[in-house]
């Protein structure tokens, strides 16, 4: 360690506040009381949002200044208050002594939230305020601390604008690809007709629900897949669970042929994705519906657009229902209404959204690698600081 630093724990230069949580019936949204903050939900980049909650009751009180730390899933975050707080038990407020300055203490408790663990609650991981006490804290004298603030406080500021500008960057260029697949399916141009889903399905598509109780992972045994694996445009075999084949002996209807939409109707309804060939054979579970079209009608590579873009997606959110558990069901799904232009369009449409979607996701790429490299960088400059290289 640098000449002139030491090492104390958090218990001996701070005071830790554990939070406490008032009870229910204090609570209020008109401003009456404190403000009253209880986990993650409400920081910001540095500094807690504006409240929107108050109590009556003052349980724990962090003031303008004290550093909240989230002890509850996820454990580790922190933000600075800006003002006095009621904070419940979701929080935790670490007050720095006279040896800290608190911003320096506020970048060391960043570079340490990676190695901070809490204990397995019975719910939620956690970490106490005795925990809290006994982290580590690597400190230079007063005005050296002052030093590191300053050039991290620099640092920081530039790698926020940088950071900004990337997740505005990626923003618009999903939002470019959204607005032309919009304009395309709300702009029909002669020949467009409209179809039900049920009226385009090949015949031997059904429209059902997949396996409703799938069992435990069998070894060799029949990929299916289920809502979750819907994060990709091509499913493939790489990944699935794998079933009991007997499980799927009375779900025939649903047995993938390669090539169908996987179209997600429990949860996060409206998700889509194509069966790779590779998947002949497999099945679905009770929340996908496969979906093959009458090739006469639909081209597959034009109906994935059709059924990802606005009017089609707007359709499935004003028939999904439910609240712990959002879905929409067959009979709905069978009557949702499609335009669908002459088979010739169809291919040259679904060959420029082609185009265009691999043009964003190379950007959304591009984006997500600098916003990855901004993260390191500022995990490199924390780690300097607080080894005395900085």
């Amino acid at each position: 360690m640098k000449k002139g630093w030491q090492t104390k724990t958090i218990g001996d230069v701070c005071e830790v506040i554990a939070g406490q949580s008032p009870e229910g019936k204090f609570y209020n949204s008109e401003g009456k009381g404190l403000p009253f903050y209880q986990g993650k939900k409400d920081f910001g980049e540095k500094f807690i949002e504006a409240p929107t909650s108050w109590t009556t009751q003052t349980t724990k009180v962090a003031r303008e200044g004290d550093i909240l730390m989230s002890v509850r899933a996820p454990v580790g975050p922190v933000n600075f208050s800006t003002d006095e707080i009621c904070i419940g038990r979701g929080l935790a407020a670490i007050r720095s002594g006279s040896e800290l300055n608190r911003d320096f203490l506020f970048y060391q408790l960043l570079h340490l939230q990676p190695e901070i663990s809490g204990t397995e609650g019975a719910v939620f991981a956690s970490i106490n305020k005795s925990e809290i006490e006994a982290l580590p804290l690597a400190f230079s004298p007063l005005a050296e601390q002052q030093r590191i603030v300053g050039l991290l406080d620099e640092a920081f500021e530039g790698i926020a604008t940088a950071k900004a500008n990337a997740e505005k960057n990626l923003q618009n260029a999903r939002a470019l690809f959204e607005s032309h697949l919009q304009s395309v399916f709300t702009q029909r141009g002669p020949g467009w007709v409209e179809k039900k889903l049920e009226d385009i399905a090949d015949s031997d598509c059904s429209l059902s629900y997949g396996i409703v109780q799938p069992g435990e992972e069998f070894d060799e045994g029949m990929p299916i897949v289920r809502p979750t694996d819907l994060t990709t445009k091509v499913i493939h075999l790489g990944g699935l669970k794998r079933i009991d084949p007997k499980l799927a002996e009375g779900y025939k209807r649903t047995a993938l042929q390669g090539g169908e939409l996987l179209l997600c109707v429990r949860g996060s309804t409206g998700i889509v994705s194509i069966a790779s060939p590779e998947l002949v054979g497999a099945n679905v579970t009770r929340g996908i519906v496969p979906i093959r079209f009458n090739r006469s009608l639909l081209l597959p590579e034009f109906g994935f657009h059709l059924i990802s873009g606005g009017p089609v997606q707007n359709q499935i959110r004003e028939k999904t229902y439910g609240t712990a558990l959002m879905q929409i069901n067959i009979r709905d799904l069978r009557v949702i209404s499609l335009s669908i232009p002459p088979l010739k369009e169809q291919k040259a449409i679904a060959a420029n959204l082609d185009e265009l979607q691999e043009e964003t996701q190379r950007l959304a790429r591009l984006y997500e690698q600098k916003l990855a490299a901004l993260e390191s960088l500022k995990k490199s400059l924390l780690h300097q600081a607080f080894t005395g290289a900085l």
